[in-house]
């Protein structure tokens, strides 16, 4: 086998396997939308009540991340189509120099949903939500605040979506 399909080989696997479960978690009290407490950044306003009573897809990402890059498409997809729903994305960025590189590239992709700054806590891996060890990576919670789905990698748009349209049912 070529070196170059030994390491497409080794990509693809990599990729399949980053993505976790399906994983429901029980939120303590009000769940986890009080993580979410944090300072936004780009052209769409951040207002933590709102997101009270809404289905919300938490994704950890950083501007360096390949993958986050790629998943901009879908997250835009999906807040649009599920947005007047009663569905929200809320995009958590990790890079290390906070709103000094997240505020530009939030602007330049012109993105419809809040995008946050993590603190210093989450940056190092760790989150109400558990630990953070691949980017990008995904969490759905329901109308409760509770996590539903989860996953690491990226994930296909239509497992998404199924997992939105499932948690937006009453």
């Amino acid at each position: 086998m070529s070196p170059l399909r030994a390491l497409a080989c080794a990509l693809w696997l990599g990729l399949a396997a980053c993505k976790s479960a399906p994983e429901a978690v029980e939120a303590p009290g009000a769940g986890f939308l009080g993580a979410l407490a944090l300072p936004s950044v780009g052209p769409t306003r951040y207002e933590p009540a709102a997101l009270s009573g809404r289905v919300v897809l938490v994704s950890f990402f950083a501007t360096w991340c390949f993958p986050c890059v790629a998943e901009l498409p879908t997250l835009e997809a999906l807040q649009r189509d599920y947005g007047p729903q009663g569905f929200q994305v809320v995009a958590v960025g990790l890079d290390l120099e906070g709103a000094k590189v997240l505020g530009p590239f939030a602007d330049y992709y012109g993105l419809r949903y809040p995008v946050l700054v993590a603190d210093e806590r989450i940056r190092s891996g760790q989150s109400a939500f558990g630990p953070i060890g691949a980017l990008p990576t995904s969490i759905i919670l329901d109308r409760e605040g509770r996590a539903v789905e989860a996953w690491k990698g990226l994930a296909a748009h239509e497992d998404v979506a199924r997992a939105i349209e499932k948690a937006l049912k009453p």
